[in-house]
């Protein structure tokens, strides 16, 4: 009987210690490192807000406070997935077809961005005859680009493809090459003695060395789509947030305009802290999150 007893005093202390190892344990130090993050941008927050709604509170005002644009706003608020047809749909269609064209041309912004910028920063020669020409391309705005795109593709959608693709490249290219040229002798030196051929020296020694570089590339590349897709949308219609911005200030609802903008906001935040996380992963914490 005192052998059950000490066996089940034995299995109960091994079950509590599995337990207590699955369970992280949260200490004092922990709480305060995430007060100190949370804290400081929400008491920021309120206090804007609280500016905000005395600046804005007059009958003068030209913008309305945050609590008119929740009242004003809430239809779009509480239901971002209605689809009345046409371009009367929630926001949730909205962001989705924006992000959409943002994906694509972001994607084939990468391709050939990482491509040229690995041109550009192993050939000297590509350095002299192409870099002039991509820092004079790249000082260029995007909306300019539209006029041009338009009277190429004779359609809206791949339009705003390109213009997002022409906007985010450079600086792809731009951090590519210099990852590139940055690489340390020694690699290229391992490399020729255990000679690599060319596809397997850009697979094992170029896109490892690099990759921090080409990530910096990508968060801004990924920031400036955003940018871009939201006033090209104003320009060539349909469904998309920035057309939604658009025509909400044609029908003068600037509560619905804010609440819009705060989307495009925390859109663009995801966007960039999902690419410094794929860059943290991948380079395994050596590029700037």
């Amino acid at each position: 009987m005192a052998a059950t007893s000490a066996t089940l005093g034995t299995a109960a202390r091994d079950s509590a210690a599995v337990k207590s190892r699955r369970l992280p344990r949260i200490t004092g130090k922990d709480l305060r490192a995430l007060g100190a993050r949370v804290i400081p941008p929400l008491v920021v927050l309120a206090a804007f807000l609280l500016f905000w709604e005395v600046a804005c509170s007059r009958p003068t005002a030209g913008l309305p406070p945050p609590s008119r644009v929740l009242s004003e706003a809430w239809p779009i608020i509480s239901d971002p997935f209605f689809d009345n047809g046409g371009t009367d749909k929630g926001l949730f269609w909205h962001i989705t077809a924006s992000l959409q064209r943002v994906a694509l041309g972001f994607c084939l912004a990468v391709v050939a961005g990482v491509m040229l910028g690995t041109l550009v920063g192993q050939s000297e020669w590509a350095m002299r005859g192409l870099d002039p020409i991509f820092q004079v391309l790249r000082t260029i705005p995007p909306l300019a680009w539209l006029p041009l795109s338009l009277a190429a593709f004779r359609d809206g959608q791949p339009s705003a493809i390109f213009v997002i693709f022409i906007t985010s490249i450079w600086p792809i290219i731009i951090n590519t090459a210099v990852g590139i040229r940055n690489i340390p002798q020694d690699y290229r030196n391992v490399a020729a003695v255990i000679r690599l051929n060319p596809a397997e020296f850009f697979l094992k020694v170029m896109l490892p060395s690099a990759a921090p570089y080409i990530f910096t590339g990508l968060r801004i590349g990924v920031g400036l789509s955003w940018l871009a897709i939201v006033a090209a949308e104003m320009l060539i219609g349909g469904v998309g947030i920035g057309f939604f911005i658009w025509d909400a200030w044609n029908s003068s609802h600037i509560s619905e305009i804010i609440v819009a903008l705060v989307y495009v906001g925390v859109i663009g935040f995801i966007l960039d802290r999902l690419v410094a996380a794929a860059g943290s992963l991948v380079t395994r914490g050596t590029s700037a999150a």
